[in-house]
């Protein structure tokens, strides 16, 4: 009887933790820009209107609920560490357990698994591979201090993950014949890589860093984590051009974004301390996805 009650708290035990670690209004707003605009702008730079449809849809769920399987597998990985630094996060608080984020991650395989399958083997498969990557970084990690506790080689280890999403959503347009596979691909995944490793270095930016944090500025110091910060949205500027630019000068309305950086990383150099503005960080995500499907929509 006590374990037929426990179980009946499972869901409400599970959907505390959503909100508070997943962060519904954060992580489901950057999947759905993430996914709208990656699809969007492989569509157009075709020449092909894009609008919308069920298979975007399918993606856009896909693509969060890997995001939630992530956050759940790092709440687990990063145990010891949030014993020490964050005793208030729900796996170590006992909010939430083990067992229930394991079956909560073993659900959310089984959903993409057979919302992909209606798509094609192919979407299936790069979806999985995303989320086996995941689970090898957890076994990585656990038998690597190095990778666990070296910033910029965790980063190296655990970025590709993010890429194999980015594939996931390219590679399903693929093998639907929605785009066709050619060199606007990787331009198209380089110019999100950009634009996440911006905000990734600016939110670990700052000029003092507190015993035990994990910042890039920690590790490099503060002005070199500054100026990988502002090459990252460089580089995402740079990718639009080039992949833009021959659709007429309406088109680069995505580059106007490029102005957050510049004062973040202007403000964050001259202030020499406290930490970089993460709202303006926050803010280039934004601004490029939206101005990435207007100019989509928008343009013929």
């Amino acid at each position: 009887m006590t374990t037929v009650v426990a179980a009946r708290h499972v869901p409400a035990r599970l959907g505390r933790f959503v909100l508070h670690m997943f962060r519904p209004h954060i992580y489901v707003t950057y999947g759905l820009l993430w996914v709208l605009a990656l699809e969007s702008s492989a569509v157009a730079a075709t020449g092909t209107a894009w609008r919308p449809s069920g298979a975007t849809w399918l993606r856009v769920v896909s693509v969060v609920l890997a995001l939630l399987f992530l956050r759940m597998l790092d709440e687990q990985k990063d145990l010891a560490y949030d014993r020490e630094q964050h005793p208030d996060r729900p796996l170590v608080t006992g909010a939430v357990s083990t067992t229930e984020l394991r079956g909560a991650m073993a659900g959310i395989t089984a959903v993409v698994t057979g919302l992909n399958a209606a798509l094609s083997a192919a979407a299936a498969l790069l979806i999985l591979t995303a989320l086996g990557y995941g689970l090898f970084l957890a076994v990585l990690e656990r038998l690597s201090p190095a990778v666990r506790d070296r910033q910029l080689l965790n980063l190296a280890v655990t970025y590709p993950v993010q890429v194999l999403l980015g594939c996931y959503v390219y590679g399903s347009l693929v093998a639907a014949g929605t785009v066709p596979a050619d060199w606007r691909g990787p331009v198209l995944l380089a110019l999100c890589a950009g634009v996440f490793l911006h905000f990734e270095f600016a939110r670990k930016t700052r000029w003092e860093a507190p015993s035990g944090a994990r910042l890039y500025s920690a590790d490099i110091g503060p002005r070199r984590s500054a100026a990988v910060a502002a090459g990252c949205a460089a580089v995402a500027v740079g990718c639009e051009v080039l992949l833009l630019a021959p659709r007429g000068p309406l088109a680069l309305l995505p580059c106007v974004a490029a102005g957050l950086p510049l004062w973040g990383s202007r403000r964050f150099l001259a202030a020499g301390r406290g930490a970089w503005p993460v709202p303006a960080a926050m803010g280039f995500v934004v601004a490029t996805f939206l101005a990435l499907i207007l100019q989509a929509v928008l343009l013929p």
